[in-house]
């Protein structure tokens, strides 16, 4: 007699969230199947949109590929982790990077991954900024700790409430997660803001996970400062990588940088133990990293006052404000609005509902504010990818649509 073959589900995906890719997306790849065509505005993938891969990447990659074959060290090539502390010194007061203190990564969500595998037992808690990028909690949750979520205020630019941040403070939290620029709200955190999460973190003795991805997607009028730049007494990890910066997001090649520890803290040990469980991060990509860190300059453009991301932020944002009862603060940075719908005039119940609507009836595929851990379910998170006509005309469809929509129950 055989043994029956027991398959479930492993309780470690309990409370694990990640609806970008869930059942919204799900219906938009079955749309899309029976041969609709989708506007996707609901991930900052810059490739279906005209943005070229810079040459100057492409050229590396290919020049590489000959000898690219075989694992690298476990922490990535010395010459990409020479060129990544080599970015960082050329930024004001960003603490000394050596070679030891780079973990070269296949992308930023692997990294969040093992740093807090590395640090948290069962039980810790991490304060995570709500609204959040989803990868964040998803990560706590299967490293097996709590998050625990710190509100931004959408008044005063989408900025975290301190205050609310310190009460959120006990016994058992560990670590801050910022993200600057901020996805989903495009908010650019000033000084006085860092250095009021620096102290607490100070106070308390908390680590500090910077989440820098977007960090030279920044437009007119703002300048992106990294957290350990003002926390430079601080244990500190800095997330950041091409995948945004350089258009490159299916290369997967991103990197987390180490400051403020002491050389044999035992966080730095597992995180390295961690790093050569899984070999090293792709190879090829890192001798992308190494070339667009050194050569590649073509962001500046794009986000310059009249660059083509400025352009359609802009655009997007005017289309947004001319939609009765539909706010939405501008972006600093990043790819995204986060825009509130006015519940008194839209009495939305469920905004996953409201955005699995407005596929089907108009082919176009936002993001749900809640998807976001943000507590109600009134805002939609908008990818400015597009050209300005087609943000334009697809924010002008959404605004007639929601003219005529009766969501369930209200």
């Amino acid at each position: 007699m055989t043994g029956v073959l027991r398959v479930g589900r492993s309780s470690r995906l309990d409370g694990v969230q990640y609806d970008l890719r869930g059942t919204v997306a799900a219906r938009a790849a079955e749309l899309e199947a029976r041969g609709e065509e989708i506007l996707r505005l609901n991930i900052g993938n810059p490739a279906p949109f005209g943005f070229e891969v810079p040459t100057v990447i492409v050229e590396a990659l290919r020049a590489a590929l000959p000898h690219a074959h075989g694992y690298s060290e476990s922490l990535g090539l010395v010459e990409t982790r020479e060129a990544i502390a080599a970015h960082y010194a050329r930024r004001t007061g960003f603490p000394r990077v050596d070679l030891d203190d780079v973990t070269v990564g296949n992308g930023v969500s692997e990294l969040v991954g093992l740093v807090l595998q590395a640090l948290l037992e069962p039980g810790d808690e991490v304060l995570v900024p709500s609204p959040d990028y989803p990868l964040w909690t998803a990560s706590t949750v299967l490293a097996g700790g709590t998050a625990v979520h710190y509100p931004c205020v959408e008044e005063e630019g989408w900025l975290p409430d301190l205050d609310a941040m310190a009460a959120l403070i006990g016994p058992r939290t560990v670590a801050i997660v910022v993200i600057t620029p901020n996805n989903p709200t495009g908010a650019v955190y000033d000084r006085r803001t860092l250095e009021g999460i620096a102290e607490l973190a100070r106070r308390h003795g908390l680590l500090l996970l910077s989440d820098e991805i977007y960090d030279r997607v920044v437009y007119p009028g703002h300048a992106h400062l990294s957290m350990a730049a003002v926390a430079s007494d601080q244990p500190c990890v800095t997330f950041a990588g091409l995948s945004k910066t350089h258009r490159v997001a299916g290369y997967r090649a991103a990197w987390a940088v180490t400051c403020g520890f002491a050389p044999d803290d035992p966080f730095l040990s597992g995180l390295r133990l961690l790093a050569s469980l899984r070999m090293c991060a792709s190879v090829p990509a890192q001798h992308a990293i190494t070339a667009a860190l050194e050569h590649d300059t073509s962001l500046d453009a794009l986000v310059a006052a009249d660059g083509r991301l400025t352009v359609q932020r802009d655009a997007a944002t005017a289309a947004l404000r001319a939609i009765p009862g539909v706010e939405v603060t501008e972006a600093g940075g990043g790819l995204y609005l986060f825009p509130r719908l006015d519940p008194a005039r839209y009495p939305v119940l469920d905004d996953e509902r409201l955005v699995l609507d407005l596929l089907d009836a108009e082919g176009i595929l936002l993001a749900h504010g809640r998807g976001f851990h943000w507590p109600r379910p009134d805002h939609l998170r908008i990818a400015f990818l597009p050209e300005a006509p087609v943000l334009v005309d697809a924010l002008r469809r959404f605004g007639g649509f929601l003219q005529g929509y009766s969501p369930p129950g209200s």
